[in-house]
């Protein structure tokens, strides 16, 4: 469980959206912070007034030097870190065939492999404390997928099942894990941030290529609050008993309902042939 005497939050991508908000909700509620971004000059402001409590340091969480040298500096400067979000992360739009590697792999780099080493690197300090948070953004797109952005979802599919690994094998050490599932939210994420192939084919512009233009029609327009959602992070991270997955907004509880509803779609209708692909009951070894 995290530390709730005044806990030291590490948080990654605040330059904006999430990351952002949540780090100005910490130190609002008179907590410590490491606040980070690859520049960190556009986050010197939310540490402004807070002295000693904010931490901002540059991160680029594909970087292991950089990766090092914040979580020195966090226990240098605090002597602990109670809770980390792994918040970094961007998306990418293209048809699976569209797709181009250099720009999936980089993708990867950053949503998985950054996560994975920031934790990697956080976890010993953790243990030896007996307790912490361990705070995974995933999204809505890391339980369902739609066309275009095939990619963003394989890296979130990735963040789940590492996420629910690392669940299992922090609990009895005292750490929680939180995986966090955003539906679609007024940040840059559709926006600003978003990364697309170039390579276009027309095959797809029905599918992928319809995706393409209305991410694009929405942005700015989605019901989804970030200061509201980094207030919810808060609140489970807070809670007596976090839960693994912490949908938020309408539009994702809605795809995650219909999702588990597909799932048990296909498990009853074939439930016959599932259950004949294993030996009979009773026949030998």
């Amino acid at each position: 469980m995290m530390n709730r005497n005044d806990p030291v939050w590490l948080i990654t991508g605040c330059s904006t959206g999430f990351g952002r908000e949540l780090a100005k909700l910490v130190l609002a509620r008179g907590w410590r912070a490491v606040v980070t971004a690859r520049n960190a000059s556009q986050v010197e402001d939310i540490a402004a007034g807070q002295g000693e409590r904010a931490l901002v340091l540059p991160l680029d969480v594909t970087r292991r030097d950089q990766i090092a040298s914040v979580v020195e500096q966090a226990e240098a400067r605090f002597g602990r870190i109670d809770a980390l979000v792994n918040n970094a992360g961007y998306g990418y739009l293209a048809a699976i065939e569209e797709g181009e590697d250099d720009a999936v792999r980089a993708m990867f780099e950053t949503n998985f492999f950054g996560l994975v080493d920031l934790t990697k690197a956080v976890l010993p300090k953790m243990r030896a404390q007996r307790s912490g948070l361990v705070v995974n953004v995933s999204s809505i797109g890391g339980l369902t997928s739609f066309a275009a952005t095939g990619y963003y979802h394989a890296t979130k599919y990735a963040v789940e099942g590492l996420s629910e690994s690392l669940a299992t094998e922090l609990a009895p050490l005292g750490i929680h894990v939180l995986i966090v599932e955003p539906g679609p939210f007024r940040t840059n994420w559709a926006g600003p941030s978003i990364k697309q192939s170039a390579t276009r084919i027309a095959a797809y512009d029905a599918t992928a290529g319809e995706r393409r233009a209305q991410t694009s029609a929405r942005s700015g327009k989605q019901a989804g609050d970030p200061v509201r959602a980094a207030q919810a992070i808060i609140d489970a991270a807070l809670s007596d008993r976090p839960p693994l997955r912490l949908v938020l907004g309408k539009a994702a509880l809605d795809l995650a309902r219909k999702k588990l509803e597909t799932l048990r779609t296909d498990f009853d209708a074939w439930e016959k042939t599932t259950l004949g692909a294993d030996f009979p009951a009773g026949s030998p070894a």
